[in-house]
């Protein structure tokens, strides 16, 4: 009698299954080999320090950034601590983060490919250009902010990240343009630069490469740092992002030395005088509409319906404010972005 396993079948009908089940391991192909080097855009995290000599305990100490903002902090020298720049008023970041001058945070996605006017005022008018990507299971583009186009005075400052397939942190990936003519600054921390042609114009770099601080005298001051998308922010958010560009972009912080009560824009109409924030609270991503009234029809356009360009340094009674800190992250209840305000004196 042949011997039966527990399943009731003989030798020979488990020899049959056996060599049928080898068969069909053999058939099937190996699985694909899992990348396990190092993220290159998580590689070389930017340290920072104190520039300011009136804070003699924290001058010139250096600190690494957050996590959360590996490659765009700086140092508070009240607290001496590496503040994000993302977490303070004035801040456009990821896809698109806005953080108004009323302090609340919101999302403003416009549409790829297209440019919109984020500040217009009688002196200083700022659109941005939007690249982006789009997620089939949505009904919106992924967008990011690629380039700003700035008017001041009688000048035309232009912006930008350069596209990129593969980053690598020790390659400048910023272009800057003044009324056209390219800017070339040395990749030096702490280098600056000036044009004869527009006196009040300063920028200087604050990182060896692709991070810049660019100051009108009076007027305005952007920090603009260009940073890609990470595989891991592809992967958790679904971006989708593929090996041929990794979406290089502009992570900004704007600060306002002196702004008419009726500026406007995306960011700028939450500096006016009589400005209600429209966004929705208690939402987890409170999002500003208005796709219509921003749309400018080229990067230095101030065809916005909204605009208020002049193209002088003249304005009306001008608006002060303070380089606030906000602290921000999700509401206790995790609906919405809530951003507290904590002044510096």
């Amino acid at each position: 009698m042949a011997k039966t396993t527990a399943c009731g079948l003989g030798t020979a009908s488990t020899l049959l299954v056996l060599f049928v089940a080898v068969t069909l391991a053999a058939a099937v192909p190996p699985p694909p080999k899992i990348d396990v080097s190092p993220d290159p855009t998580t590689v070389g995290v930017k340290t920072v320090s104190c520039r300011n000599k009136n804070y003699p305990g924290c001058y010139y100490k250096e600190w690494t950034c957050p996590s959360t903002c590996p490659r765009t902090c700086e140092v508070n020298c009240v607290t001496c601590r590496p503040v994000c720049n993302c977490d303070k008023p004035g801040a456009v970041c990821q896809d698109p983060r806005f953080i108004g001058g009323d302090g609340l945070a919101f999302y403003f996605h416009g549409k790829k490919d297209r440019d919109f006017c984020l500040v217009t005022d009688p002196a200083v008018h700022i659109n941005a250009h939007f690249i982006g990507k789009r997620n089939e299971n949505m009904t919106r583009d992924f967008t990011w902010v690629q380039a700003i186009g700035i008017r001041f005075d009688n000048h035309q400052l232009y912006v930008s990240a350069k596209k990129t397939a593969i980053w690598n942190d020790a390659i400048d990936r910023i272009e800057l343009r003044l009324d056209g003519v390219h800017i070339s600054i040395p990749a030096s921390k702490g280098a600056s630069w000036r044009s004869p042609s527009a006196p009040s114009l300063a920028i200087s770099r604050s990182h060896v490469v692709n991070d810049v601080v660019i100051e009108v005298a009076g007027n305005f001051k952007i920090k603009a740092v260009v940073v890609p998308i990470t595989k891991k922010e592809s992967i958790i958010h679904q971006y989708g992002i593929t090996n041929d560009d990794c979406f290089a972009h502009l992570d900004l912080s704007f600060k306002f030395y002196s702004l008419s009560g009726d500026v406007n824009g995306v960011l700028g109409q939450t500096y006016a005088h009589n400005y209600v924030s429209r966004i929705k609270m208690g939402v987890k991503m409170p999002v500003l509409g208005g796709n219509k009234e921003f749309a400018a029809s080229d990067i230095f356009a101030t065809d916005c319906e909204v605009s208020r360009f002049a193209g002088t340094g003249e304005d009306g009674e001008g608006i002060k404010f303070d380089n606030d800190i906000l602290r921000c992250g999700d509401s206790e209840s995790g609906n919405g972005v809530i951003c507290k305000r904590r002044g510096i004196r």
